[in-house]
């Protein structure tokens, strides 16, 4: 079984070839998580540069880092120079310094070279909303039959996504990548670095619109994983048959389009859809002449979706309806959102990971599929919307007046909410505008009874897991 080496990343790097076994063990970016024989990559960030904690990752058991810059060390060590123009190197005594004109360039070179050895089906989840949850869900599927790789928590980026594919072996048969999008070509970047052969699109919503500018600029740069996907049959590309945004790539593509939805049209579809509050949801499942009641532990009728995304990899890679049904039902894919003990025997959702109107509105739901206690949503702003802040925060105004009996709301943005609720109708008693997190949650700890529920979302710079931890700690 190949294994990755201090050797295999002189050849990646240079294409000198070199004999000898220096395992590595895990490549690493945090030098805290260094251990022996571990690859540390030295990054330059916003508030820290990895050079200076190059020392620490080699005291640690590291056995090679790469650097763009030669640093001290209190150990001897070897550098070999690996920058254009430089001579051949030598064979590696660790602990190395592999010195390289860029760390991150040479970390994506060595990820790309590392999963073309291996035969592994790589299947790329992409969307503007739910990517990490679908991620999870198809590779618990797959899992059922094949031994799956699956993206490390949400590492989707040009950085977390090579250093996952790193961990790739011989054994493994499938692998699930999560790719996200900050700028044009990042997904077509990943893709080049792990070639998909199965592309699946969440949907595509005004999410990152400050940096993205435009929604036809997220729909494009989106449409990267399905262009670079192999001609069918080979090639399949999941749509969503129910955004208009996402089934315009099927005209971008080679592969072979599947599409899931909530309507016959679909390949793979839904109806008769009950949602069982904190039981999870209940619907029939339909494809081809096959027609199935599923209940799952996944939390809100939205995460239906989610189900045939999976289910659709699912059957694309030839798997059985008892092994897709008992991948679902695994009851590890509801991510995001927990429940809490909340005081007085409340319960508090806890969604505050990160927020958009989609996901907001989502969350809403699954507060009105609770059938008994009063609903309370606290919701903070919603960042990085961009053009459609304002039409954006008044959607779920207008949600949140047909489904809280309470509506708190935390921050400038906030207000926004709390004002097209009350034109939707709420009562303005039943409406309270915050300007921080502390603020809610004096209120919420006054208001708060017996049999509540309390659903906690925001983006995550605006600190509502402040008001969860602290509502946690009043629990009875």
């Amino acid at each position: 079984m190949p294994r990755l080496t201090v050797e295999f990343l002189l050849e990646a790097l240079s294409g000198a070839a070199f004999e000898g076994s220096h395992f590595i063990a895990e490549p690493v970016i945090d030098s805290r998580k260094a251990a022996s024989g571990s690859l540390f990559i030295a990054l330059a960030g916003e508030s820290a540069d990895g050079h200076d904690y190059v020392g620490d990752a080699i005291q640690r058991g590291a056995a090679a880092a790469l650097v763009e810059r030669a640093v001290e060390l209190p150990v001897e060590h070897q550098v070999i120079d690996l920058r254009e123009g430089a001579a051949p190197p030598d064979p590696p005594t660790p602990p190395v310094l592999l010195l390289v004109d860029d760390t991150l360039a040479a970390l994506q070179a060595a990820a790309r070279r590392w999963v073309r050895q291996f035969s592994t089906r790589i299947v790329g989840v992409t969307g503007s909303v739910g990517k990490t949850t679908t991620k999870e869900v198809i590779a618990d599927v797959l899992g059922q039959r094949f031994n799956t790789l699956r993206s490390e928590a949400s590492y989707n980026n040009e950085i977390g996504l090579p250093l996952t594919v790193l961990h790739m072996n011989d054994q493994h048969e499938r692998a699930v990548l999560e790719m996200s999008m900050y700028v044009p070509g990042e997904i077509a970047l990943l893709c080049n670095i792990a070639p998909p052969q199965v592309g699946v699109v969440t949907l595509i919503a005004p999410v990152h619109l400050e940096r993205a500018k435009t929604l036809q600029n997220i729909i494009n740069a989106k449409t990267e994983l399905v262009r670079a996907l192999p001609p069918a049959p080979e090639g399949v590309a999941v749509l969503n048959l129910e955004d208009k945004n996402v089934m315009s790539m099927a005209a971008h593509t080679e592969a072979r389009v599947f599409t899931y939805g909530l309507q016959p049209a679909a390949d793979i579809w839904a109806d008769q859809i009950e949602g069982l509050g904190l039981d999870g949801v209940r619907f029939w499942l339909h494809h081809a002449d096959e027609r199935r009641q599923i209940k799952l532990p996944m939390l809100g009728q939205h995460s239906v979706h989610t189900a045939l995304r999976a289910a659709a990899v699912g059957l694309v890679e030839g798997l059985s309806w008892e092994e897709i049904i008992a991948g679902l039902q695994q009851g590890r894919n509801q991510l995001r959102l927990l429940t809490v003990e909340g005081p007085h025997g409340s319960i508090i959702l806890d969604d505050t990971y990160n927020a958009s109107p989609t996901s907001t509105i989502a969350a809403l739901n699954l507060l009105n599929d609770l059938m008994e206690g009063r609903r309370i949503a606290v919701l903070g702003d919603m960042l990085e919307l961009g053009s459609y802040e304002t039409t954006g925060h008044r959607r779920v105004g207008v949600r949140a007046a047909a489904v809280a009996d309470l509506l708190v709301t935390v921050g400038e943005r906030g207000r926004i909410i709390a004002q097209e609720a009350i034109r939707s109708g709420m009562p303005a008693g039943a409406v309270e505008q915050c300007e921080s997190a502390e603020e809610a949650l004096a209120y919420l700890l006054a208001q708060i009874r017996s049999g509540d529920a309390i659903l906690v979302k925001g983006s995550h710079a605006v600190g509502m897991e402040r008001i969860v931890h602290a509502l946690a700690s009043e629990a009875d």
